[in-house]
């Protein structure tokens, strides 16, 4: 395999498959077989979630909440998809930690750098739960911090159908191309829509790259993590 650790970054809506809400446990049980193939090929994988699926504190600070109000509930909405992650992973065989960056003892493990990467080390699947635990902070964020304080390789971030980075919505526009290739400075200025500039910032300073692919395409993680080209790579190689 090319990499031997990596960051898979999930968005909630990822977990809800054809649901206009909540959680779809035929695709929490699709997300956790992709996510073994990786494991048993000897990946050191953790996983950053998201929690649109089931709230939204931007959406929710429009209507007039509190902000970091807002955020802070956005935060235990990741809770709740990290452990129907986590039991999913299980019952395929998987030994899977929870780390949450809210204090929440009673159902994961606080997050702790160290014991984050002794985990990985012995083959668990560590799963980073309530972002970065600050308000205002996205959940791209929390997963570009994550990878880089772990040391990962290289930050997968995971699309709903979507093979890649495109000049538009290919969804809307059918003319609209995919890119291959991209540096980081190209990525921030063209303000495509691919994670927010903060997360884009951060793994462009710490030469992070980036591998944005469609995880509904049965083994494109895996054939990432072995060096094979899947999705759009965005990297300070292609400056």
């Amino acid at each position: 395999m090319k990499y031997r650790r990596a960051l898979l970054k999930l968005s909630g809506e990822s977990l809800k498959g054809s649901a206009k809400y909540g959680l779809d446990p035929s695709a929490v049980s699709y997300v956790a077989q992709q996510i073994k193939e990786v494991v048993l090929s000897d990946i050191q994988l953790a996983v950053v979630i998201g929690g649109g699926n089931i709230w939204r504190g931007q959406d929710a600070a429009l209507h007039g909440m509190d902000r970091a109000t807002a955020d802070y509930a956005g935060m235990l909405a990741t809770v709740i998809n990290a452990l129907a992650l986590q039991d999913a992973l299980e019952r395929v065989g998987l030994v899977t930690r929870t780390l949450s960056a809210l204090q929440i003892h009673a159902v994961a493990e606080p997050y702790i750098r160290r014991r984050a990467m002794r985990h990985l080390e012995k083959g668990r699947v560590v799963i980073f739960a309530a972002g970065t635990g600050n308000p205002y902070m996205t959940t791209d964020t929390a997963a570009s911090l994550r990878a880089v304080e772990i040391g990962a390789e290289v930050l997968l971030m995971a699309k709903n159908n979507v093979d890649g980075v495109y000049t538009s919505d290919p969804q809307q526009n059918p003319n609209a191309k995919m890119f291959e290739k991209l540096g980081f400075l190209e990525a921030l200025n063209l303000q495509l829509d691919v994670m927010d500039s903060t997360a884009l910032s951060l793994c462009m300073d710490n030469s992070l790259p980036i591998r944005v692919f469609n995880l509904f395409k049965p083994q494109s993680m895996k054939h990432i993590l072995s060096g094979k080209n899947e999705g759009t790579l965005i990297s300070k190689h292609e400056e």
